[in-house]
């Protein structure tokens, strides 16, 4: 089947139309201009560049957070209005998998990570073997200290204590440093896969197709897994 994803969840913008297990086609940009300006044109050209019509599409797939906001609701908006005509089914994609699915083919552990602002990190850890993903814990936020500590216990652990540990994200720079000091075996991501691409959202929407897993296109919702920053001054505040 024939997957339009979108990942618009931080700085760079991407968008891709995979078929199975081949990748079509994907356009991504990481420029300052905001992803309302930047994302239907890429569609656009997209798929006038690989001759495919919207019709074509039999799903599709969004980025839907963790990650910037506004970024989340810009790219769940996109995914809507596109799959809203003829009712096309949809998937929302946890950020940080989609990262990790784009290193499937590396026998490691993933720790992908963004950055949460604020001394804190978006996080979740995988295991990677044969290109298949083995999640070792839940999409959270948490500080750096104790991101750094729960990533030694992994790299530790018996099970695990021979597999490198590779940081992917826009999170890596803040994180692999003070990681290195702890954790000899870890290692950035190559800079080419390290951001947020929408291939990656495409095939890690691939089981959650195949196993029915799908909403109508008014059914999307992000997931923040924290308040934005306005809410959470207010709530601060009244509770003064």
């Amino acid at each position: 089947m024939k997957i339009l994803s979108i990942d618009c969840t931080a700085a760079p913008a991407s968008c891709a139309i995979i078929d199975g297990e081949k990748l079509i086609a994907e356009f991504f940009v990481n420029i300052k201009l905001t992803h309302s300006q930047t994302l239907m044109p890429m569609i656009k050209g997209m798929l006038e560049s690989s001759n495919t019509l919207l019709s074509d599409i039999d799903g599709f797939a969004i980025a839907s957070g963790p990650g910037s906001f506004t970024g989340v609701r810009i790219g769940i908006s996109a995914v809507k209005g596109l799959a809203f005509a003829d009712n096309k089914p949809c998937v929302g994609v946890s950020t940080l998998e989609a990262m990790a699915c784009n290193l499937r083919f590396n026998d490691c552990v993933i720790c992908a990570v963004m950055d949460a602002r604020c001394n804190q990190l978006y996080n979740a850890n995988f295991v990677a073997k044969s290109g298949r993903l083995l999640r070792l814990c839940a999409d959270r936020a948490l500080t750096i200290e104790d991101l750094i500590d729960d990533i030694a216990k992994v790299s530790e652990s018996d099970e695990y204590k021979n597999l490198t540990v590779m940081v992917v994200g826009d999170g890596t720079d803040i994180f692999i440093e003070k990681l290195k000091l702890r954790v000899g075996a870890a290692v950035a991501a190559p800079n080419q896969l390290r951001f947020q691409r929408a291939s990656g959202v495409g095939f890690a929407s691939i089981p959650m197709f195949l196993s029915n897993q799908t909403v109508l296109p008014e059914q999307l919702l992000p997931v923040y897994l924290r308040l934005p920053q306005a809410e959470r001054e207010l709530k601060s505040k009244s509770t003064k």
